[in-house]
């Protein structure tokens, strides 16, 4: 589970530094590249959670202990990024594509991962 889980968010990562890259002038701005990579955020934001045992499995992980003692916050959190996910392919279906709609929901999805990083993760 572990290995599973830090794989899905390493693919979240890049998904999202690309996404931000292109809101911030980092990447040229692809219109229907974003909203692909939106779509893709999306589906890996319902993956990670499952990868969790219901018991820490090792203290080789950047989760904290919190993420088993605090289930239903951990659970809250993780359905706030599935939101957050979702209203970015909302706003990345409208056209014409312009980054200045986007920003706000992409801005939602980074501020949603930081908060669970916050309270969840060994930095």
């Amino acid at each position: 589970p572990l290995g599973q889980r830090k794989a899905i968010f390493k693919q979240m990562l890049k998904t999202s530094e690309d996404l931000g890259g292109m809101l911030r002038g980092r990447i040229a701005f692809d219109g229907p590249r974003f909203a692909e990579g939106a779509v893709k955020l999306d589906a890996l934001a319902y993956e990670p959670w499952k990868h969790f045992p219901q018991v820490k499995e090792s203290d080789q992980t950047s989760a904290t202990d919190d993420v088993w003692q605090k289930q239903a916050r951990f659970q809250e959190l993780a359905r706030q990024l599935e939101a957050a996910t979702g209203e970015l392919v909302v706003a990345s279906r409208i056209q014409p594509y312009k980054a200045s709609n986007l920003t706000p929901a992409m801005q939602k999805v980074e501020d949603t991962c930081s908060a669970c990083h916050k309270e969840f993760r060994n930095h």
